[in-house]
């Protein structure tokens, strides 16, 4: 009997660890000018690899959003400084040699891929320039050239399409405006104010109609106007609700939206096209996901330096943990709805950090030290 005992335990030990999976997460250090590669088992968090992705060693050029395609073979960074406009990286995954570029807008940050036809959306969040409706540059993954920038709102982040790839969202931190792309006809096709509720038909929206008529394209990025060359025609609008990301449901007809000014989540009805609910939460939420099955969204609280769980079905938050350092950044959540990878900036001359939290305990696991200001999180793979 006692054999029996041990070759069963022995048996079960087996299964378990042929069941073990890894999980692979880049995470851009914008103040290091590097890309960590980390992995992660189950029970610890480890940096793997360190990647250098700045150019000049005297400056910063500042590696602020990443994303992996879809047949995970690449991953691209957004650089956010340059002179005047800022570049797209793309990397070979596995080698993380660069295999291209090319030059985008003003301070480029957040992106995605559309698995509908192949195109890269990334935001141009102008954080030096004027005050004026900015753009999402529209790049071909392949050939790495800009194919078109598409004008939106004024501070333009959060860029993330749905699971058929047919549409692209992204807010205005300073308009309070979400705003809907076709990835077919890459135009406007929806605007939606998040400060009043009401829709905005992108062809009467003057704000914009000026910035297209003073914009011109220069080596893939748009020269425009200063305010002082547009005058009084252009009104001014600051934000209460402050929209710095939004995520589509993965599958309902659903769009969450967080007010980092208004310290809330809103909830918004793509068919009806208005916010029909609103969550309050921790102080200044900032980066957002949506589990893949759909029953929990995971939210960076940036001001308060915690991350909160929400359970969707019973729109109730479930757990907050408090991250060890300030300044809580970007979400990415493991394909099997386990995990959530947190990236932390620090304060100062603090590393950043990588945070592991468990979905089901709602409970930090371990934890990875990063490069300063941590910030851009992407999920590569699980591997067994």
């Amino acid at each position: 009997m006692k054999k029996i005992w041990i070759s069963s335990a022995f048996i079960l030990f087996s299964l378990l660890n042929v069941q073990a999976q890894d999980y692979y997460i880049y995470v851009a250090a914008e103040s290091e000018d590097e890309v960590s590669l980390i992995k992660f088992d189950g029970e610890k968090a480890e940096t793997i690899k360190n990647i250098p992705v700045g150019v000049w060693p005297a400056e910063i050029e500042g590696p602020h959003g990443i994303t992996v395609a879809p047949d995970g073979k690449h991953w691209y960074l957004s650089m956010a400084h340059g002179n005047p406009f800022g570049y797209l990286y793309k990397f070979e995954t596995g080698s993380d040699e660069k295999v291209g570029e090319t030059t985008l807008g003003l301070f480029p940050a957040s992106m995605q891929i559309s698995p509908a036809n192949g195109l890269l959306f990334v935001v141009n969040f102008n954080l030096h320039g004027d005050m004026v409706p900015s753009t999402i540059s529209v790049v071909d993954p392949e050939s790495m050239s800009e194919l078109k920038q598409v004008t939106v709102g004024t501070m333009p982040h959060g860029s993330r399409i749905t699971p058929d790839g047919m549409h692209q969202y992204s807010v205005g931190m300073m308009s309070g405006e979400l705003f809907e792309i076709n990835t077919m006809t890459l135009e406007v096709s929806r605007i939606l104010n998040l400060d009043t509720n009401e829709a905005i038909d992108p062809e009467m929206d003057d704000a914009h109609a000026i910035h297209e008529d003073h914009s011109q394209h220069n080596m893939g990025g748009n020269t425009m106007a200063s305010m002082s060359e547009m005058g009084a025609t252009m009104e001014h609008h600051h934000s209460a609700t402050k929209p710095t990301w939004v995520m589509p449901h993965p599958n309902k007809k659903l769009a969450y939206v967080t007010g980092n000014g208004s310290d809330e989540i809103l909830e918004v009805d793509l068919e009806q096209w208005k916010i029909v609910d609103r969550f309050k939460g921790g102080k200044g939420p900032y980066n957002l996901e949506i589990s893949p099955d759909g029953s929990k969204l995971v939210v960076s609280y940036k001001s308060d330096g915690s991350t909160g769980i929400w359970d969707l079905k019973k729109k109730k938050e479930i757990a907050r943990i408090e991250n060890l350092r300030k300044v809580t950044h970007g979400v990415a959540i493991s394909p099997d709805n386990k995990y959530a990878f947190i990236s932390v900036e620090g304060i100062g001359g603090e590393p950043g950090t990588m945070e592991v939290i468990d979905l089901k305990k709602g409970k930090r696991v371990t934890y990875a030290e990063l490069g300063k200001q941590a910030g851009g999180i992407a999920f590569w793979k699980m591997e067994e």
